[in-house]
């Protein structure tokens, strides 16, 4: 049970990070009225990305928390991957709720960091669990670039 704990949190807290924020985002008729690039992915895809995402990270968080050298590094592991789930889900709340994609380009810039910190930190005990988040990277990257554009398209909000 002690070996499989690590893993319930972590999957514990990035299932509470993606009902939060799925929550907080409506796709109804203020989202479909924006102007959006035409390469923006189709809304279907959405889904099964930010799952793999969850997944990667789950797993990511689990060996960085296994190869971690000290309760110290534990709780700086606990620590960044908790700072990026309340971005993350900032994000959708700023993005979505307020319908501001204006400050949520602004914020997208600390989630993307809040996802490259981890990366730098766990990558010195885990080369592996630093990988497992390069997708989370790029996607977070690319939504970014996306939001740009909606701001662009859309602006001023």
């Amino acid at each position: 049970m002690k070996r499989a704990q690590p893993v319930l949190v972590a999957a514990g807290v990035a299932l509470l990070v993606a009902l939060v924020g799925g929550s907080m985002t409506d796709t109804g008729p203020w989202y479909q009225a924006l102007h959006k690039p035409s390469w923006q992915p189709p809304g279907w895809a959405f889904g099964p990305a930010w799952t793999l995402i969850f997944a990667l990270t789950v797993l990511s968080a689990v060996r960085a928390w296994r190869a971690a050298p000290g309760p110290g590094a534990r709780r700086a592991v606990v620590a960044l991957y908790c700072l990026n789930g309340l971005l993350n889900v900032l994000w959708s709340a700023v993005f979505f709720a307020l319908r501001r994609p204006d400050q949520a380009l602004v914020e997208v810039v600390f989630l993307w960091l809040s996802v490259l910190v981890p990366l730098l930190v766990v990558r010195r005990w885990s080369v592996s669990a630093a990988w497992l988040l390069v997708p989370y990277l790029v996607w977070v990257a690319f939504a970014g670039w996306l939001n740009l554009e909606v701001v662009r398209l859309n602006g001023p909000f």
